[in-house]
Parts: C-alpha cells; sequence; structure tokens
C-alpha cells in the first residue's frame, strides 16, 4: 500500500482541480483541467467545440477521485486492476493523480475489469479496488473467476451454478457422468453462448439433450480459468497435506491450505464438492465414485505454476488424492 504522500494529487494539479470547480465559464473550466494559460485573446469557438465533447466527463472523473482521496473514502479489495496500454480518443485525464494525459497514442493504461484510466507510472501506486463491470468483462470463459462473481455479484461463477443445477435436475444417475465427454462441437457451442449471453444462456434438456455435453462444458470452463479453482498458493500445501497418514493431522493441514484460498475460489470449491457428493451418493446408477471423480477434477481443479515436467508428472497421483480428500471430507472442510 503506497503512502499517503505518494497517493495525493500533486499541489499544482489539486489546485488546478479546485480552480475548474470554482469556475463559471465552461471555456475557463476546460483550460484550468488543461493547465492552459488563458490570455485576454481567447482561442475560436471553434477550437474549444471538440474539446468539450470529451474534457467534461473527464474533468467529472478527476474531481471526484480527488475528492476521494482527500476523504479517505477509498476502500480496500481482494480484486487488483487488470491494466492494460490503451490509446485514448480525445482528451484524457489519470484518474489517480488528476494530472493530463499527454500524446497521440498509448497515452496510458486502463483496466480492462473496471475501466479506470491512469498514466502508466501510476498504475502500481493505485489501490487494490477494482469493482469489475459488465460493460467491460466481454467474456465469461477464460476470465478470472474473481473477476467474473465480482461483475455479476454472484458468490460463484454463474457458469458453475448453471451446469450444476442442470447437471442435478437430469443427470445424476447417467453412466459414466463426468467421465464420458461431450460432443466437442457441441460444447464449444456452449461455450460460446456463455461468452455471449452469460446468465440467459439456454442449457436445458431442450437444447442439449445429452448431459455429457453440460460436464463437459463445466470442465472446460474450469481448465479455461487463469488461475484455477485451487490457487497456485494453495496447491504446494494441498499436495503436502495429501501426503500425511494420520486422519485428524491431514484434515488440519487441508483447512490450513484451504485457508489460502481467495473467498470466491473458496466458496466455489466448497459448492463444487457438495455437488460431486451427491454424484457419489448415485454410484450404483452412475458408477462414479470419489476416487473416479478425482482422476476426473484433480487436473481440472488445480496444476501448478512454473513447474518442471518430471514434479509435475510427480503430482499428478497427489491430485487425485486432494480431491478425493474434499469430496469424501467436504462436510467437515467447508
Amino acid at each position: 500500500m503506497p503512502s499517503r504522500e505518494s497517493c495525493e494529487v500533486s499541489k499544482e494539479d489539486k489546485s488546478l482541480v479546485q480552480k475548474a470547480k470554482g469556475e463559471n465559464n465552461q471555456e475557463d473550466i476546460l483550460a484550468a483541467a488543461l493547465g492552459m494559460r488563458m490570455g485576454p485573446q481567447k482561442p475560436p469557438a471553434t477550437f474549444w467545440q471538440p474539446l468539450k465533447l470529451f474534457a467534461y466527463s473527464q474533468l467529472s472523473s478527476l474531481v471526484r477521485r480527488a475528492t476521494l482521496r482527500d476523504s479517505e473514502l477509498t476502500t480496500k479489495s481482494e480484486k487488483v486492476h487488470n491494466f492494460k496500454v490503451h490509446s485514448f480518443r480525445g482528451p484524457h485525464w489519470c484518474e489517480h493523480c488528476a494530472s493530463f494525459m499527454w500524446g497521440l497514442m498509448a497515452q496510458g493504461v486502463k483496466c480492462a475489469d473496471c475501466g479506470l484510466n491512469v498514466h502508466r507510472q501510476c498504475s502500481p501506486l493505485v489501490p487494490d479496488d477494482c469493482r469489475p463491470n459488465l460493460r467491460h468483462v466481454r467474456k465469461v470463459y477464460s476470465c478470472d473467476l474473481t473477476t467474473l462473481v465480482n461483475a455479476y455479484n454472484t458468490a460463484r461463477p454463474m457458469v458453475v451454478d448453471m451446469c450444476v443445477r442442470e447437471i442435478e435436475s437430469r443427470g445424476l444417475k447417467s453412466e459414466g457422468l463426468y467421465r464420458v465427454s461431450g460432443f466437442t462441437d457441441l460444447v464449444e457451442e456452449v461455450k460460446i453462448a456463455f461468452d455471449k449471453d452469460g446468465e440467459n444462456t439456454d442449457i436445458s434438456g431442450k437444447v442439449y439433450e445429452d448431459i455429457n455435453i453440460i460436464t463437459s462444458a463445466l470442465k472446460l470452463y474450469l481448465r479455461d480459468l487463469p488461475v484455477p479453482v485451487i490457487s497456485h498458493e494453495a496447491y504446494p500445501r494441498l499436495i503436502e497435506a495429501a501426503k500425511i497418514a494420520e486422519r485428524e493431522k491431514k484434515l488440519e493441514a487441508f483447512r490450513q491450505a484451504l485457508a489460502l484460498l481467495p473467498p470466491s475460489h473458496k466458496e466455489t470449491l466448497s459448492y463444487l464438492m457438495a455437488h460431486l457428493k451427491r454424484v457419489t451418493q448415485n454410484e450404483k446408477f452412475n458408477l462414479m465414485n470419489a476416487e473416479n471423480l478425482a482422476i476426473v477434477f484433480g487436473p481440472t481443479l488445480m496444476h501448478a505454476q512454473n513447474m518442471d515436467a518430471i514434479t509435475a508428472l510427480n503430482d499428478i497421483r497427489y491430485q487425485r488424492q486432494v480431491v478425493e480428500v474434499l469430496i469424501k471430507n467436504e462436510d467437515e472442510l467447508f
């Protein structure tokens, strides 16, 4: 967290903002925001018109952000900003330092999740207060899990909720559930539908009669996450916990590892494990016990970051053991 001094607007820029807030003439407001010095001979009206179209909303934004900093009303969130280099059309101001963004291209960076505009050099100083907005979240698959739940204001990704509800309504007794794959083209069709229509996607039996299409779409969503449901921070702790022989010590190690998960990840994992446990309760019909499901979901829910091939290969059996323990002890671990 940067110091208060590093987060404050410079005295010169703050004076410009305050001057702009106190001016009565619109052209004087715009000139103050741009840091221009106005003489007795003002430029013609045709000079101002293009600037006015872009600048007033930006001025309101920088005043709002500066006011928040001055009153220390900004709150900290678990969600960091997803900044990308951006070329802005028309005049823009940095919403962190309130200074003008100079240049014609790549003047600064823009958060792809919430739309915050700042200088590139200011981006490391911005608090982790990203509030994702659906206007900026353009896809569902391959979108960060926390970003998606914040954008939709849900406890879990709606893909997980919708697929699990559909599977439990008509597929719990389907033989080979989650082991049998759906037709690839139809699974891709479901993915495209979620990316386009979000929570309005129709995955009912009228559209996709084969329940294996829905299970495959759910597994694909989990595999495509930039950060897996079992995050990289929790991964090594869970692998080590799976190696413990004594049951109570093993479960305690699991609890400590699960505490490292981001809240949205932990909530999603808890929901999935409760669902998979209900799948095992129908084993006599679907032939899927906890071990079989763990083989399927081990590499889907967790994988190491920057690990060499040999170590990753050796971890596969422990990934299976981790998921098996989570399913069998779902009621005690969550």
